[in-house]
């Protein structure tokens, strides 16, 4: 992701997700229960990783992941997604079963979201 996280993206997300915790929209609530400002849902930052496997993989090819939400993604956040792969296992029709570690983490380096995944290998 190139773009920095923005309200308008945060009210489409709550949205599209049904997630309408005004802690994502609405500035003066979330700082009433102690956070600085509204914050990105969690999983936003979980379906940019999809979108990062999905895109190396292709669109049916990412076939588990797991997350960890560890930190919290405000307005103006720019995320950026990387994994590192540790195994990989042939599969049937010559592909493969990778396994990885992935993370996205914010414009300071720091993880926001991270966990596990398993993907094919691209079809050839």
């Amino acid at each position: 992701m190139k773009d920095p996280i923005s309200k308008v993206q945060l009210v489409r997300y709550a949205g599209a997700s049904g997630d309408d915790n005004l802690i994502h929209t609405d500035v003066e609530t979330a700082r009433s229960v102690g956070l600085p400002g509204v914050i990105a849902h969690g999983m936003l930052s979980m379906g940019f990783l999809g979108q990062f496997l999905a895109g190396i993989a292709g669109p049916e090819g990412v076939r588990r992941l797991t997350v960890r939400f560890s930190g919290m993604v405000a307005l103006g956040d720019v995320l950026t997604c990387r994994g590192i792969v540790q195994t990989v296992q042939p599969a049937e029709g010559g592909r493969a079963i990778a396994t990885a570690l992935v993370w996205a983490e914010n414009q300071r380096g720091e993880r926001v979201t991270a966990g596990d995944a398993e993907i094919y290998s691209p079809a050839s």
